[in-house]
């Protein structure tokens, strides 16, 4: 259900709530001055916390204020001990972005990006709710999402956890879920705080934007979570102008606290916090996952007089505050509820054909009907293994999830011919025979016990191979001619393997080494443990014969039907950064094939972000799919038969060459040099750049396709004395069947203000779902503070007053209506 309400909400929201609390602590003040002394009188709210804070001792502070080991881990990211003497129960942290990921099985939704997509704050606030109640259920307390950085330059490993380039469909959405998670009991922590836009060198990069670019661009989200009542905020792992974020006070304390009148808690990012003193003094009040400065090294600060008390108390009693406000300090905790997982699949595929986005559909290719929905070959990994999500701590693992081949076989019913090729092989073959023969296809090693084993592999020419180990424990230890294929690599780029590439339909875990063997005689060793519980392991290989094989196989499926739907694939992961913008391996060469056997083919993405296009133009169709939970393959089949108009937007500029983008060409935006990444776009972020720039981009920002037409009329523009403006038009679906149009307003520069403006910036927006035939008057309210812009001289938002162009249309490069008004301040 779509909701009328004003654009720049959150902001609106911010302000009474930051009266209203204003307000209560006052109420407050007055009521304990007022108390009769004694045990009998009420406990103001608030009053625990102060009763508690003077009952705990300096190292029960202190433990408060880190992680630490958690003795029944629930597989959750991290853990904080309570106080049983005093009642204060024990605190236990997930990552979340997708769904809650724990050690059991979760409802894996789409990619926040997904759900960026549907352009429906209210969808926010349900997807929020979802994982809220799922975190309760599952034992955890805070939730480590979500994540709200903006979407900088296409290449960022975690694009997909986070939802657009632009600051103002950003803060609505990141405000909506924040109130959907929260309204379940978990407390939201929104991430990360400020400008980790990149996994490249993130824990040492410095950031450098200056104040107006902070506060228009990136900090808009943050401000807008802040306002929601977010309970927690973390600090990022990069530097922001020449100080790590842990250790901001001009963030932490100037912009937080002093600005926006935070009264959460800040934690660090996990094994962020660089200093004791500096950081605790900064704002920063809790260190995770453990206690390597805030531990020990703060008691002997105390201790030694350079950290006071008072610093401590001011950190716990932040902690403790929100932890009241949930019922987390003792008998008053609310009973978590039971999980419902069938409310979360609903909500899931709701999510992902909500924010399924049709790129380009030539001829009519879609949705799938007659001869095309009776004849299939499907293609491409992708389409018999689910993508459900990406890497690292996004990962989520669902209680089930279907492939797309056998989705769309069921919906393509059973007169219909659905045939499936693999396309590209990602999880290799069994080897060719070894001298002296040994099996390493699913072999069992038990527990304590360690197989070894060398022989000679024959090669018949010279050849690219990849090899491929499948493992359940230890990783096995496999040299070729003495060369280590699969050494372990230390830190979060380990940790974080990916959502597709770094497991196997069987479950286990999954590297690839590529080299290049040469005709004859190559000498394999294998050493692998059984560990506490022993493991299952294979050696596999893929071979240039085998991907040839593969291609030619896929060919022959799309010759042979009607049409083609070819599923393609990008795994990113938190922990690094994509190196190209092209879809991985061989997949171009792949679509190349099967296009030219077959041009009724349908590509969909199941990408994390951008990608180039050089095969665009010999497509029917292309589906953006994002990485879209566990019920994609539902959502997929009911957009591609035509069940459900896809009704996505890109929330991101898709460039048309990897040299034709905000960051491209300048190492010093991305990906820094000398340690250093400069902000110099300033405000012109994503779709602003182009506009400003004149550089026609592969899709626009807020680009996506219908089934049906739509057509706009009828603009009228009504300015307020507080320096509103209401945007009303008509939208009339101008097709024969319903469909679902996002009308999106676009703002021009204010002549009276003399600062760098963009070119034009999404002003509001409104998502309609439209009959055939059907018209709808829409009326938009564009906040003030959305007309505004931050004026560091005189330290604070600014309206843009004077004669201002608005227009109304499907994408920031097709607005079909315009017109002026005049903008004023009361």
């Amino acid at each position: 259900m779509t909701v009328d309400v004003p654009q720049d909400q959150a902001a609106a929201r911010g302000v009474t709530r930051r009266t209203a609390l204003g307000l209560l602590g006052a109420a407050v003040a007055l009521a304990a001055t007022m108390a009769p002394a004694g045990p009998a009188r009420a406990t103001a709210p608030g009053r625990r916390v102060e009763e508690l804070l003077g009952a705990l001792t300096l190292d029960e502070k202190i433990s408060l204020l880190h992680g630490a080991g958690d003795p029944k881990s629930l597989g959750q990211a991290g853990y904080v001990p309570g106080v049983p003497r005093l009642g204060i129960p024990e605190l236990r942290l997930a990552d979340g972005p997708a769904g809650v990921r724990v050690r059991a099985n979760a409802t894996a939704l789409p990619a926040p990006v997904m759900l960026a997509a549907a352009f429906d704050p209210a969808l926010a606030r349900a997807y929020g709710r979802v994982i809220g109640r799922e975190g309760r259920a599952l034992g955890q307390d805070v939730l480590l999402s979500p994540m709200v950085n903006l979407i900088r330059t296409p290449y960022a490993g975690r694009n997909f956890e986070t939802f657009s380039e632009d600051p103002l469909l950003s803060a609505d959405l990141v405000a909506e879920e924040i109130g959907g998670i929260q309204a379940e009991g978990l407390i939201a922590t929104v991430k990360h705080f400020a400008l980790n836009n990149q996994e490249a060198n993130r824990t040492s990069i410095d950031a450098r934007a200056s104040e107006r670019t902070l506060h228009e661009t990136e900090l808009r989200g943050f401000e807008a979570a802040v306002d929601a009542g977010t309970g927690a905020i973390m600090a990022a792992y990069n530097k922001v102008n020449g100080v790590h974020a842990g250790e901001s006070a001009a963030l932490l304390t100037g912009v937080l606290r002093d600005r926006w009148g935070f009264d959460g808690w800040v934690m660090s990012d996990w094994d962020a916090t660089h200093s004791t003193a500096p950081a605790l003094t900064a704002g920063l009040d809790m260190e995770m996952p453990a206690g390597a400065r805030f531990g020990e090294p703060l008691r002997n600060a105390v201790a030694e007089g350079t950290v006071p008390e008072a610093a401590v108390d001011r950190a716990v009693r932040r902690i403790l505050a929100v932890r009241e406000r949930f019922g987390l300090l003792g008998p008053e905790t609310s009973a978590r509820p039971a999980r419902d997982a069938a409310d979360g699949a609903r909500l899931a595929l709701r999510v992902a054909t909500a924010g399924a986005t049709l790129l380009r559909n030539e001829h009519g290719a879609l949705p799938l009907a007659g001869p095309a929905a009776r004849s299939l070959a499907v293609v491409g990994p992708t389409g018999a293994v689910p993508f459900v999500s990406g890497g690292g701590s996004a990962h989520v693992v669902p209680d089930a999830a279907a492939r797309p081949v056998d989705a769309l076989r069921a919906r393509a019913g059973a007169g219909a011919e659905v045939a499936y090729a693999l396309g590209e092989d990602l999880y290799g073959k069994p080897l060719p025979p070894l001298t002296p023969a040994a099996s390493l296809e699913d072999r069992g090693v038990a527990a304590g016990a360690t197989w070894t084993h060398e022989a000679t592999l024959t090669v018949p020419e010279d050849d690219s191979w990849t090899f491929v180990v499948h493992y359940s424990g230890e990783r096995p230890v496999i040299t070729v001619d003495g060369a280590e294929l699969f050494p372990v690599r230390q830190g979060v780029a380990e940790f974080f393997a990916g959502g597709l590439l770094g497991t196997a339909p069987d479950g286990l875990h999954v590297r690839r080494a590529d080299v290049r063997l040469t005709a004859g005689a190559h000498r394999i060793t294998v050493t692998a443990k059984g560990g506490a519980t022993g493991q299952r392991f294979s050696l596999r290989a893929i071979t240039s014969a085998g991907r040839a094989a593969d291609v030619a196989e896929a060919v022959a499926a799309a010759r042979a039907a009607h049409t083609v739907v070819l599923f393609a694939y990008e795994d990113a992961t938190e922990g690094r950064d994509r190196t190209t913008l092209a879809l991985p391996g061989r997949q171009e060469e792949l679509i190349r094939a099967v296009t030219a056997a077959n041009p009724r083919t349908v590509v969909v993405l199941n990408t994390s972000s951008a990608v180039t296009m050089p095969w665009l133009d010999r497509t029917a169709a292309v589906l953006q799919m994002y990485y879209p939970g566990q019920e994609g393959a539902a959502a997929t089949a009911a957009v591609l038969f035509g069940d459900a108009d896809p009704g996505g937007r890109l929330t991101q500029s898709f460039p048309a060459s990897e040299d034709a983008h905000p960051t491209a060409g300048d190492p010093h935006r991305y990906p820094g040099q000398d340690g250093t990444e400069e902000y110099s776009e300033g405000v012109h972020v994503g779709h602003r750049w182009y506009d400003g720039q004149g550089v026609a981009p592969l899709f626009p920002f807020g680009h996506g396709l219908s089934y049906t037409t739509f057509a706009y009329e009828g603009l009228r523009l009504a300015p307020r004395a507080d320096g509103a403006l209401d945007v009303s038009f008509t939208v009339r679906n101008s097709g024969r069947r319903s469909g679902v149009e996002v009308a999106q307003i676009y703002a021009g520069p204010s002549p009276d203000l003399r600062l760098d403006q963009p070119a034009q910036f999404l002003a509001g927006y409104r998502r309609l779902e439209l009959a055939a035939g059907e018209r709808r008057r829409v009326t938009v309210r564009i906040a003030a503070r959305t007309l505004s812009s931050f004026d560091p001289a005189r330290g604070g938002w600014v309206l843009g007053t004077g004669v201002r162009t608005i227009r109304v249309g499907s994408s920031s490069r097709d607005l079909g209506l315009s017109a002026e008004v005049e903008v004023t301040s009361s």
